[in-house]
């Protein structure tokens, strides 16, 4: 039987993530192995990364540069002017192609990793991530969302029809509380829950989810 777990807020995530960033815990660098494992699960033969300006963004990109490194070809559509710049360049040297809105090609692809969107946005999407979005809704790809699909509200679940419906979503420290409310169920797919060292309390919990798996980061 799958497992059920607490659900937590944004800024419940964030007050964890805080002592452990302030220390120097590679958060990010767990969260993209753990995805990168996930990812190459799929045995894919062509990959897109959707990489926005966030931390979620910057796991997608480290995660790009490890699928790379195992010789499949990752193209990474930048869904912002502003990346982590270390993780990007981490993607390029393996190998991936940074490649412009213009010169996506939806059916080239059977995977889509969402990277665009983290815990920290809220409403819709827009600008260049909902266009990238938009362009590949009809996409038959398999798509994993990093920590929750992109313009899924983190906390409330509400989401408009620029949403990439996740077959998986990697979601990593705790299970975020939109991921089982309003529309996350239907968009989220399949949870894996990646433990990446947040201590936080069951008491404090807003709600329960059931969780496909659950690994070590």
């Amino acid at each position: 039987m799958a497992p059920t777990v607490p659900t937590f807020t944004a800024a419940q995530v964030r007050a964890a993530e805080a002592p452990l960033l302030a220390a120097g815990v590679p958060l990010m660098r767990r969260a993209a192995a753990a995805l990168a494992e996930v990812i190459a699960e799929q045995s894919p033969e062509r990959v897109l990364v959707l990489a926005g300006p966030g931390d979620n963004g910057g796991d997608a990109l480290f995660a790009a540069a490890d699928i790379a490194a195992r010789g499949v070809p990752v193209d990474i559509l930048r869904t912002s002017d502003r990346v982590h710049t270390e993780a990007l360049q981490a993607a390029m040297d393996a190998g991936a192609r940074s490649i412009r809105l213009d010169e996506l090609d939806p059916s080239a692809y059977d995977v889509i990793v969402d990277g665009i969107l983290g815990i920290g946005a809220h409403g819709a999407l827009r600008g260049q991530g909902r266009d990238a979005v938009t362009a590949l809704l009809s996409a038959s790809a398999v798509v994993i969302a990093v920590d929750l699909p992109s313009g899924l509200d983190a906390d409330t679940g509400a989401a408009d029809d620029a949403v990439l419906a996740a077959a998986t979503t990697v979601t990593f420290g705790a299970v975020k509380a939109g991921l089982a409310r309003g529309e996350g169920p239907r968009l989220s797919g399949r949870i894996v829950l990646v433990d990446i060292g947040l201590t936080l309390d069951p008491a404090d919990a807003v709600g329960q989810a059931t969780v496909t798996e659950r690994r070590a980061g």
